[in-house]
Order: C-alpha cells, then structure tokens, then sequence
C-alpha cells in the first residue's frame, strides 16, 4: 500500500488526528461546476463504484483518473480523495488537481502522491488518456510477478496481448522521475503491467478504459486459476498468429461509440439497482 501522507502534511494540514469527511456529508458540487465537469465527475465515482463491484480495490491505495478540459490552457484532471472507499466514492468528493499536483478546488480532502505520480506521467504524455485505472488486485499483481507475463492461453488474453506493455518496479511511486520511464515504457500501448505492483488501462474515457481493465484483470485471473492445476507443460498458449487475429477481431469493442455503449449503460442501471449514490 502507498501510504504517503507525511509528504503532504505541510500543504495539506494532515497530521495526527486528522479525519475523512464521509463523501455524503460534503456539499454536492452539481450546479456548481459546469456541466461537463459534472458529467465527468459522475462517470468517474461510477468507475470506482465499478471496480469496488469487481473487488479491484486495495481499500484506499489506488486510483483511477479523468482528464478536464483545459481551464485557461492548463490541463486539470480528476483524482480520489485519498482516506475514501471505492464503493462510497462521488462525483463531489473527487478531486481537481494539476499536472504539477496542486488540488484546483475547495476540498476538505486530501491526495496520494504515489497516485499523482503514475496518473500525471499518463495524463501528460497521452492525449488521448481520457480515463486512466490502476489497480492493485491479486491475480494482477501475481501476473505481473511472472517473468513471462501475460500468456496467450485464453481469448481474454488475446484480446489484449498485442496491447500491452511492461513497466519494472521501482518501489512506492513517489519518485518523479519515474514518470519518464513508465512514459516510455507505456509508448502507445493502452495496458500496462506494473511488474511486481499491478496493472493499468487507458481510455479515451471511462466505459472504454473499465471495458479494457474487465478484460485484462480476467486474463490475469484466468491464468492464475489455468496455472494452479498444473505447469506450463500442460497448458496450452496459441500461436501469434491467433493472438494477433484475435486481438483485431476484438478491436472494435474499444473504439469510441461500440465501446462506450455496448456495457456502460447497463453497468449505470446494475449501480443504480446494487449502489445508488455516485452522482451526488
């Protein structure tokens, strides 16, 4: 876990005794903000609502971003609270920062460094790094340990393999002068491996960058499950060839328009059935 607080406790105040607002008892920011900001901020408590529903949380020690639209040509993105559950995140809670980690906003709450450290360096380098997921999960994290990685042993991992990078682990992401090795390391990719740490996905918006995580945290989990009943002698991995084929058939259901319509909508009803609450 990237316990980081220390780092903050002369901007931010933090120190012993310090509390977290629940997210409900905040101010609601709708009307507020304009209307996009609102409408990103719903999508991304959604997305973390989302992955609490996956059981992609590590409580409070991961993050998950959306790009703002430039305010007078600086760019801003949203980022959680750090001390805030997946499952309770809302859109009010969320918090504005730039790419420099300074909060653009009233708020009561504070960030992670380690979280502005990897989502700044995507947001930064990739225009089209909408929504950026990063998760700490126990089948991603066993994968990542993996000197081969992700294997082509099943259809989810196909779907994926051709676009998926590596990045070595340097410790808790505190250092920002890592940015520019996981720049590197991620390139044009949209799905990194975080060896030894976790993964991470990229979307020109939320429904697609969750759509790539759903695929890839269940081509880790599928691995994991394939590999306890036996070693690699008695699996099976496909061809390149296949991997490649695969990975085109599959390529269309993450496009803007077919990935972001196909199972988002009904993932907002599953939320609004199962945990009413985000687009407060």
């Amino acid at each position: 876990m990237a316990t980081a607080i220390p780092k903050q406790e002369s901007a931010m105040g933090v120190g012993p005794g310090f509390s977290i607002p629940d997210p409900h008892d905040i101010p609601s920011l709708k009307g507020k903000v304009s209307e996009t900001e609102w409408q990103l901020r719903c999508d991304l408590a959604a997305t973390y609502r989302l992955c609490a529903m996956h059981a992609w949380t590590d409580l409070v020690f991961t993050h998950i971003s959306a790009r703002l639209p430039d305010e007078n040509g600086e760019e801003r993105f949203l980022i959680n609270p750090y001390g805030v559950l997946f499952d309770e995140m809302t859109a009010s809670a969320l918090v504005k920062i730039d790419l420099e980690g300074n909060i653009k906003q009233d708020t009561p709450y504070f960030i992670n460094p380690a979280g502005f450290t990897i989502h700044s360096a995507v947001h930064s380098a990739r225009e089209d790094a909408g929504c950026v997921i990063h998760v700490h999960t126990p089948y991603g994290i066993a994968v990542s340990v993996q000197k081969a990685g992700l294997r082509r042993y099943t259809q989810f991992a196909m779907q994926v393999h051709d676009d998926l990078a590596y990045h070595d682990y340097e410790g808790i992401a505190l250092d920002l002068d890592e940015r520019d090795r996981l720049i590197n390391d991620l390139g044009e990719k949209n799905l990194l491996i975080l060896r030894n740490h976790g993964t991470l996905t990229v979307g020109e918006n939320c429904a697609i960058a969750f759509l790539r995580m759903y695929i890839l945290e269940n081509a880790c989990k599928t691995q994991i499950l394939a590999q306890s009943v036996g070693g690699a002698e008695h699996l099976h991995e496909d061809s390149e060839d296949m991997g490649h084929r695969v990975f085109q058939q599959a390529a269309p259901a993450f496009q803007r328009g077919l990935g972001d319509n196909l199972v988002w909508p009904s993932l907002m009803r599953k939320l609004k059935r199962t945990n009413p609450g985000h687009d407060h």
